[in-house]
């Protein structure tokens, strides 16, 4: 990222944002065409997804599992969308018996929309059934792939997800500031045959594709630096290999997971269902997790997450993400917690 800026019209620049929606594509497991990263924020890919995909009246059925469950939701009511909220226990999984029958009760869904790693929980949804039933139903599949995307299997076209995006600081172990999407042609065809203009000028991918695609008409100035990083990114990610890449999340979420038990403490997302990225730990009765967090920045230089929403004071949050997900810091961060809650 320290690399002498060029234009974003340069042939240089040009040339390399082919090299990323390459490597996106093979990270994504798809042959989109529409897969690009989007200039800003994982959130900013959410906001994508929706302002192209959803106009005033649409009726949605999103599953809410934690914070970005929720986050989607309020998205979706800004563009307008009727919002039909499948809702779990936080920590739990959406189940497709559950989005089977909120269709049951919306008579034309535009959407189906569900978080496949939520980052507030540590739960890791299955999501090939719940696309089935959004086909069936012919609705689109959007998928919230934040947290999963190079950390265990996300296969877009496998799965028929129809739009997709994701943010480049978590498992692809780039800095904040991108969000790869993809658009299925299905999606394409609704982002491209829309009644209503789409809400946000900045993140119309009737415009964006013009930059992005062959074209290469000028829309925005891209961040260069950015995607110079997620550039590097996603060549280190492809020459360590998917599969690789996902046992290695396995085996340290493993590692973790028994080192805990070791110090009778656990993880609380739903059994058989727990990222191996995020991993939400239960905090023992009687033990200020605040402190804890504190002690180990201040005493250990490492910062771990407190719990969000219901989980609040309840769970502390240790990311294993790409290049931190290491034999090495799993042990670090053993010993420090075991120091922290001696003390």
């Amino acid at each position: 990222m320290a690399r002498p800026l060029v234009g974003h019209m340069d042939p240089a620049f040009v040339s390399m944002m082919e090299e990323i929606k390459g490597m996106l594509r093979r990270v994504f497991q798809t042959k989109n065409d529409m897969t690009f990263p989007v200039s800003g924020t994982g959130s900013a890919g959410m906001e994508f997804c929706f302002v192209n995909l959803i106009e005033p009246g649409d009726e949605v059925i999103i599953g809410v599992n934690g914070v970005f469950g929720m986050r989607m939701c309020d998205v979706a009511e800004r563009c307008g969308a009727r919002v039909t909220r499948v809702e779990s226990t936080w920590g739990q999984i959406i189940t497709p018996r559950q989005i089977a029958e909120a269709l049951k009760t919306v008579p034309r869904p535009k959407l189906v929309a569900v978080v496949h790693a939520e980052t507030s929980t540590g739960a890791l949804t299955p999501v090939e059934d719940i696309a089935r039933l959004a086909h069936d139903a012919g609705a689109l599949f959007l998928l919230d792939t934040v947290t999963s995307l190079g950390g265990c299997p996300v296969d877009i076209d496998g799965w028929q997800v129809d739009a997709v995006y994701s943010g480049t600081q978590k498992c692809l172990s780039a800095p904040p500031g991108l969000a790869p999407v993809s658009l299925s042609p299905r999606a394409m065809q609704v982002a491209t045959g829309r009644k209503t203009k789409v809400q946000s000028w900045y993140l119309d991918v009737n415009l964006l594709s013009s930059y992005w695609g062959s074209e290469r008409v000028y829309h925005h100035t891209a961040p260069i630096s950015m995607n110079y990083g997620l550039h590097e990114a996603l060549r280190l990610v492809l020459e360590e290999g998917l599969e690789n890449r996902w046992r290695r999340h396995e085996k340290n979420h493993l590692l973790l997971k028994g080192g805990l038990a070791e110090m009778n403490l656990e993880i609380v997302s739903q059994a058989g269902h727990q990222l191996w990225q995020l991993n939400a730990v239960g905090v023992p009765a009687g033990v200020d997790e605040a402190a804890v967090r504190k002690q180990l920045l201040t005493d250990s230089n490492i910062e771990i997450g407190a719990g969000l929403g219901p989980m609040k004071g309840k769970i502390w949050r240790i990311g294993l993400m790409g290049e931190t997900s290491r034999e090495k810091n799993v042990e670090t961060v053993l010993i420090a917690l075991r120091k922290a809650l001696k003390k």
